[in-house]
């Protein structure tokens, strides 16, 4: 009779509640992998572009110039989508009228805010995945248990009603049973440790992008970098600009 016993045999004598838990376990599985997958391919693009996109962002000699070549290198684009959204801030508040209710707005608390709402996008782009991570690590188990209990259940209704109880008529189908607690195991824990791996690894990218922010920010606003480096010619800074 062991012969006999296998996913396929397991399978055949499942009823449709046991084969609906599998095909949860089996998507679920299917999407982590596809998360897991797309994550450590973009991770692997970003480390490998962010600093030859820094390096090349800075080098440029205009706003424009750097924007192309930061969108060019960012392999990415998370870094590309801040420095964008910060020029055109800068922009927008050196292309402002003298009336309105924000005439009197600080051209840094402007660049500012409009750093903090992009950065906030970016988080959450780089972040995209983490909660399907941690909804299947979370579930999976469950539903495994789920399917256990039922396969037992399911089992102990079949050999209700017998005068003798046999140990290979009930060892088959509780060892099949405790399949989906194994399946369920098998679907969670790289999902969890995937998640853990990849919340440090999403810190790590959001320092640097909060430093890259900062540095835009003096950039800006001050027309210097953060460690007193120049700034690449035809820049205007906005103070300046303002006093104009």
């Amino acid at each position: 009779m062991n012969d006999k016993l296998g996913l396929a045999h397991f399978w055949a004598q499942g009823d449709a509640v046991s084969h609906t838990a599998a095909i949860v376990l089996l998507a679920m599985s299917v999407a982590s992998w596809t998360v897991i997958l797309g994550k450590i391919w973009g991770l692997y693009r970003l480390r490998r572009s962010v600093v030859r996109a820094m390096q090349a962002f800075w080098a440029a000699g205009s706003r424009i110039d750097a924007l192309e070549v930061i969108r060019r290198e960012d392999g990415s684009g998370v870094f590309a989508e801040v420095a964008a959204d910060a020029v055109a801030a800068a922009e927008a508040y050196e292309a402002r009228t003298a009336g309105g209710i924000g005439a009197g707005v600080d051209a840094s608390e402007f660049v500012g805010r409009s750093l903090q709402q992009s950065i906030v996008l970016a988080q959450a782009r780089v972040e995209r995945g983490l909660t399907s991570l941690a909804s299947v690590g979370s579930t999976a188990p469950f539903v495994g248990l789920f399917g256990t209990v039922w396969g037992i259940y399911h089992a102990l209704i079949g050999l209700s009603g017998a005068s003798h109880v046999v140990l290979d008529r009930v060892a088959g189908p509780v060892g099949e049973a405790l399949i989906m607690t194994a399946a369920g195991l098998f679907v969670a824990i790289p999902a969890v440790l995937a998640y853990n791996a990849f919340a440090r690894a999403n810190r790590l990218v959001l320092a640097q992008l909060d430093g890259f922010a900062h540095s835009l920010h003096a950039y800006l606003v001050a027309g210097v970098r953060v460690g007193g480096q120049a700034t690449p010619a035809r820049v205007t800074p906005l103070r300046a600009a303002s006093a104009g």
